[in-house]
């Protein structure tokens, strides 16, 4: 795991399109989020079904990891210090780089009209926090396979 730090660098990864559950040990993941155990919990999840998970504790950032590393995947949190969800987002989906990078909400915003609002925004998929790590997985899978059905 690599944690993106004012002061810390990351390597260069490959990207990759198609995101299956059986490809998992190919995905790279940006996990950003201000909250620690967030990221330890994401990472510990996706690490140990294969996946290569970078994390950043803020959205500038978030956004310095995702131009290093090329995320397969990237899970958002919206609330965040310096660069909230909402800003990265707008950035990422203006990048032609980024734009096709699926992106989840990973946020604790869950009053009503909250998920449509989120969609609507630029991300791919919302799961509201705290999720169960039991069907974290199956979340990300479920907002996968309901944004590759609206492209």
């Amino acid at each position: 795991m690599t944690t993106i730090t004012p002061d810390s660098q990351s390597s260069h990864s490959p990207r990759t399109n198609a995101l299956k559950v059986a490809e998992i040990p190919s995905w790279v993941v940006a996990a950003i989020d201000d909250e620690m155990d967030n990221l330890t919990l994401v990472t510990k999840v996706l690490s140990f079904n294969g996946a290569v998970v970078h994390t950043a504790v803020n959205g500038e950032l978030g956004l310095e990891l995702i131009r290093r590393v090329h995320p397969t995947l990237i899970l958002l949190d919206l609330s965040m210090p310096v660069m909230d969800g909402w800003a990265l987002i707008a950035t990422l989906r203006a990048d032609p780089t980024f734009q096709k990078t699926p992106v989840i909400a990973l946020t604790a915003h869950a009053m009503v009209g909250d998920k449509e609002r989120i969609l609507a925004g630029g991300f791919d998929g919302y799961i509201s926090k705290p999720f169960r790590i039991t069907t974290f997985l199956g979340e990300i899978m479920r907002c996968l396979g309901q944004s590759a059905q609206q492209a």
